[in-house]
Parts: structure tokens; sequence; C-alpha cells
């Protein structure tokens, strides 16, 4: 299953930002486990565009993190993508939102809402955490002592 970690920045964040370096460091380790990339959309719209061209076999299975999504634990998390990969999904998108959120059509075509919990995190920092629990999902699910359970 490919995963593809999407962020939503109207400005390109830069490359060479400590967070930016941080998400690519979590990219390129869970590549170690299951093909996985980062893309930075410019708006909503775009990336909505993007997962409905994706062509696929399957249809592209959407996570939105939002305030007011699922808190999941990582073991959770985890879980949920061992269970969309084993049912044959081919496409993994999770995606870090809009600073003013998400549109009811964007929470309508998600499959999941996550929370990070109820803090606010900056939207970098989020990039970063949802990084880190993608390459702590595959870890989990590939019995690497990473997690450690806690």
């Amino acid at each position: 299953m490919k995963i593809l970690l999407a962020t939503i920045s109207p400005r390109r964040a830069l490359a060479s930002s400590p967070a930016m370096t941080l998400l690519e460091g979590y990219i390129e380790r869970s590549g170690r486990y299951s093909p996985a990339t980062h893309r930075v959309f410019v708006n909503e719209a775009a990336l909505l565009s993007f997962v409905e061209d994706t062509a696929s076999r399957t249809r592209p299975v959407l996570l939105l993190t939002d305030s007011r999504g699922k808190q999941l634990s990582s073991g959770e998390l985890a879980a949920e993508v061992g269970c969309l990969r084993d049912a044959g999904a081919q496409t993994l998108i999770l995606a870090v939102g809009p600073a003013d959120g998400w549109s009811a059509a964007a929470l309508k075509r998600a499959d999941l809402t996550l929370a990070f919990g109820r803090i606010t995190l900056p939207h970098e920092l989020a990039a970063v955490v949802a990084a880190e629990q993608i390459y702590r999902a595959l870890t989990i699910l590939a019995g690497h002592p990473y997690h450690c359970g806690h």
C-alpha cells in the first residue's frame, strides 16, 4: 500500500526548516516498510482533485486530521492501517489540513477524521506528528521494537 502524507500550505514550506527535516526523515524511514511520500498542496481543492484523479484499482483512502476527529492510540492507528492494507487498499492519504479547517465537502469525502488530541498544533508540527505516527504504525505492524507498547 502506498502512503501519502499530504499537507495544505498556500506558501511553500521551506525544505530546510527543522520541521521539514524531521518530516522527511520519518517519511524516508517509513519507506522501509511501505512506499511513503510527502506532498504539499496549495489548497484543499487541489488535494481533493488529486484524490479523485488518483488512478488505481481501488479508491484512495482519505484520512483527514481534524480536532473533532476520532482519537486513536498509536496501536489503534496501526490496526486501522493494517486493516486497510489487508483489505486491499492501494493508496492511503493522510492529510493535515488548511489553517481554517476542512470544508464540509472534504469532511464528507474523508474515510476517517483523526485527532491528535484536543490541543491545537501549528500545521508544520502536526505534519511532523503525522509523519511519525505513519512510521510508528508501520513499525508496529512489522513487529519492530520502535514502539515498545508505550
